[in-house]
């Protein structure tokens, strides 16, 4: 007779009527304002490519589990849904729909089932698919629709640069910043959304309202996103002091790209993100950090989806050595 052993972690054992599909769809009813608002900015486009996303998603997720790890698909759950709802706010409203498919089938194929599936995955799978996306589609990934043009359109839209592009760009040929800014909407504009740009990138206020609902729901802790966005802004806040020229000021690091949806709604992922407070803090340091170093100095004009899956290789180590006390444990000093 084949004896199974279980597992036991150390105690104290707490029971929580949270289940995985409750946090999912929490998740989901979050994000459901941004993504309303981004079908009304650009229409059509946002709704399709939101659509094949999860639908693709779900797609390969239940054809892997069933055919290739061969166990019971529980495609139902909602992480599909998650990852491919995140992987449609990292991409523009008119991207291909087969490149769309491709990113889903990264995204879970590769980021996710190819780990043994939720639970198992090291980097957040939504980020896989976009950074792959990113480097073998150049291109179509950084051709923005302009908001609130063409609407009832999908391939034909009108684009534009991001403001992040328009500052990189502007910066790299001489350009200062008291001319650059008569280019880009105004802040209020951007916390409301009103630029172009991926779906996740339009409305920061929205993002702040889903955030505010999954802390009152105990889904996720402030630690994670309030330390990434403090974090942005003192270092790009040190940069603008020193330079306000040739540095854009902090509030615009934190209301443009894809730093509010990344700190609140990729970050702060379960399986990737670290497990102690300290262990938080430390990833949520490096994540801000390295966001503004890319954004600032690096190739590309967004750092945040490299930054947190750089930091999410670091937290089997954070988790390692920065442990929380041991229940019952006394705290020694000196």
């Amino acid at each position: 007779m084949e004896t199974k052993l279980l597992t036991v972690s150390h105690s104290p054992h707490i029971h929580q009527v949270q289940s995985i599909p409750r946090i999912m769809y929490d998740v989901v009813i979050a994000l459901l304002p941004a993504l309303i608002f981004s079908v009304y900015v650009f229409g059509l486009g946002a709704l399709m490519v939101t659509l094949a996303a999860v639908l693709s998603s779900l797609f390969f997720e239940y054809v892997i589990a069933k055919y290739i790890i061969k166990r019971k698909p529980d495609i139902l759950d909602g992480s599909a849904i998650i990852t491919g709802i995140l992987l449609a706010f990292n991409v523009p409203s008119n991207l291909p729909i087969w490149i769309v498919v491709i990113g889903s089938f990264v995204a879970i194929g590769i980021g996710k089932m190819s780990f043994g599936g939720l639970g198992n995955n090291p980097f957040n799978p939504a980020l896989v698919g976009r950074v792959f996306l990113l480097i073998s589609f150049p291109v179509q990934m950084t051709t923005w629709p302009v908001p609130f043009q063409d609407r009832m359109s999908f391939a034909d839209t009108v684009t534009g640069a991001t403001p992040l592009s328009i500052i990189k760009e502007g910066i790299k040929n001489g350009e200062s910043m008291t001319s650059l800014m008569k280019q880009i909407p105004s802040y209020t504009e951007f916390l409301i959304g009103s630029q172009a740009g991926s779906l996740g990138e339009i409305s920061a206020f929205l993002l702040i309202l889903g955030f505010l609902y999954l802390v009152y729901r105990k889904v996720i802790t402030w630690h994670i996103p309030v330390t990434i966005i403090a974090t942005m802004f003192i270092f790009s806040g040190i940069l603008w002091l020193g330079n306000p020229e040739q540095n854009m000021d902090p509030i615009f690091h934190i209301l443009t790209g894809g730093a509010m949806l990344g700190a609140i709604y990729m970050a702060t992922d379960y399986v990737t993100s670290p497990m102690s407070i300290r262990g938080m803090y430390i990833y949520s340091v490096g994540i801000g950090v390295i966001t503004i170093l890319i954004r600032v100095f690096g190739a590309y004009p967004e750092g945040v989806s490299f930054a947190i899956l750089i930091l999410n290789a670091f937290v089997p180590l954070i988790n390692k050595y920065v442990k929380p006390i041991s229940f019952g444990e006394k705290v020694k000093n000196g």
